[in-house]
């Protein structure tokens, strides 16, 4: 008697354990964590075919204006161009799942326009006007 009186206490927790492990095992077939080990269903590193993401910068004023632009290439790399005649256009393309895109542009002129254009969607448009006109065009995520 002595002797279960020492041991009743371990033995309860040891059957609570296994039971508690018994119950996790049996849930997780039920919410399909075992579904990831299964050939073709959907590992890290399967790539699913999508398309590529297309982002036009478009910088537009007066015909033979100039104007120095600075953007965010689709790695986020800011980048520059100098003194360059308008209308502008750059197309990049990436096959990452999202892109910041932004440009700034400040021009000779009395008007300047931006545009962003993703996949065909204009996606951003502003106009500014004034002495040496400055204008900007963002989308968070393109």
């Amino acid at each position: 008697m002595q002797l279960l009186r020492k041991i009743w206490l371990p033995i309860v927790i040891v059957l609570v354990i296994a039971i508690a492990a018994f119950g996790v095992f049996r849930l997780h077939g039920v919410f399909g964590k075992t579904e990831t080990t299964r050939p073709g269903s959907g590992l890290a590193n399967d790539t699913k075919p999508f398309n590529p993401k297309t982002v036009v910068y478009e910088i537009y004023g007066p015909p033979g204006a100039v104007a120095t632009i600075n953007y965010l290439d689709l790695d986020a790399q800011p980048q520059i161009a100098r003194d360059v005649t308008l209308p502008w256009s750059l197309t990049l393309t990436t096959t990452a799942p999202a892109a910041s895109a932004n440009i700034v542009a400040q021009g000779d002129s009395d008007t300047i326009g931006c545009r962003i254009i993703v996949n065909g969607e204009l996606k951003d448009e502003k106009t500014n006007t004034g002495v040496n006109a400055q204008t900007f065009c963002l989308v968070k995520s393109a």
